[in-house]
């Protein structure tokens, strides 16, 4: 008998975009979070500019945010042993009110 797993009613066909493959740039990401969700905001910062926007925006279930986190955990490792050590700079300060605030 075949592995359920594996049958082809059980696989999921993903569709990449054109333009969503391109991906979008991010050197900053702020997570907030209610009861009912996990919310992460990308955003570009450029050197020397005072405003910066959210150029894209991630909803969660908490069960699917603690599922991508163990995923990027294991992802930093399976990089680390290929590629070296990432150096964990310190972050830069980011001003208190710069950012969206977390919502419901």
């Amino acid at each position: 008998m075949a592995d359920p797993k594996t049958t082809p009613e059980n696989q999921l066909n993903i569709e990449l975009p054109e333009d969503i493959a391109e991906g979008t740039y991010s050197n900053l990401a702020i997570i907030s979070h209610s009861p009912q969700e996990f919310v992460i905001d990308f955003i570009r910062v450029m050197p020397g500019v005072p405003k910066a926007k959210v150029k894209s925006r991630v909803v969660l279930t908490p069960e699917h945010a603690k599922r991508l986190m163990k995923a990027m955990i294991d992802n930093v490792k399976k990089y680390e042993s290929q590629f070296g050590t990432i150096s964990d700079k310190e972050a830069p300060v980011i001003p208190m009110s710069f950012g969206p605030t977390a919502q419901a």
